[in-house]
Formats: C-alpha cells, sequence, structure tokens
C-alpha cells in the first residue's frame, strides 16, 4: 500500500489542523492505520492509532482529548483532527499502515508516508 500525508501547516497555539492520509495499492481495510511524530533530535513517537473497521481507537496520553483519528474504508482515507495545538506537537506526522491489529511501535509498520510537517507557534 502506499501512503500519502498531507494538510500540515503552521497553526497559533490552541488553534487546528486536520491531517490526512490516502492510501492507494491493497484494499484498505486490511490495515490498522497510526499517526507517528518526530521533532528535531527525538525519536519517532506514536500519536494514535484506529483499527481496521474504525471502531476501536488508541491515543497517547499527550493528545488524548485533543486529537481524533477517523478513517473511510470507502474513501481509503485516515485523518487526525488535532484541537487545542500546543507548541510541543511540533513535528514532522506520518502515517502508517500495518497488517490487522496495531501497536505503538514504529518498528512493526510495514508502510509509510512521507510525513507532513505541523509546526505550532506560541
Amino acid at each position: 500500500v502506499q501512503l500519502q500525508a498531507s494538510g500540515g501547516g503552521l497553526v497559533q497555539a490552541g488553534g487546528s489542523l486536520r491531517l490526512s492520509c490516502a492510501a492507494s495499492g491493497r484494499p484498505f481495510s486490511i490495515y490498522a492505520m497510526a499517526w507517528f511524530r518526530q521533532a528535531p533530535g527525538k525519536g519517532r513517537e506514536f500519536v494514535a492509532a484506529i483499527s481496521l473497521s474504525g471502531g476501536a481507537t488508541y491515543y497517547a496520553d499527550s493528545v488524548k482529548g485533543r486529537f481524533t483519528i477517523s478513517r473511510d474504508n470507502a474513501k481509503n482515507t485516515v485523518s487526525l483532527q488535532m484541537n487545542s495545538l500546543k507548541p510541543e506537537d511540533t513535528a514532522v506526522y506520518y502515517c502508517a499502515a500495518r497488517l490487522t491489529y496495531y501497536t505503538q511501535r514504529p518498528g512493526d509498520y510495514n508502510y509509510w508516508g512521507q510525513g507532513t510537517q505541523v509546526t505550532v507557534s506560541s
């Protein structure tokens, strides 16, 4: 599966952004999908994940209550709605896919989008 992320940008603290990830290739519904992020000088960090059907979602504690992950299997897309953004959310955000169930470990994901920059100013 090929992944294409979009929707990043520059926003002030407290603002919102919506990231999207479009998938092509094998049937989308067989993949658990996740978003990770990587800030300068840091490792890749789990942000959120969603199950194959979209019935279950998982979040890092740092974004719980502010971010919402969703998917549309008919349109082969997964989205990340980010509200109440903070400067510490600044990072390159990546969508990722793996067969069957989700994990929080970046190394478990086989497919990655190219990343989209999110910058939150204070």
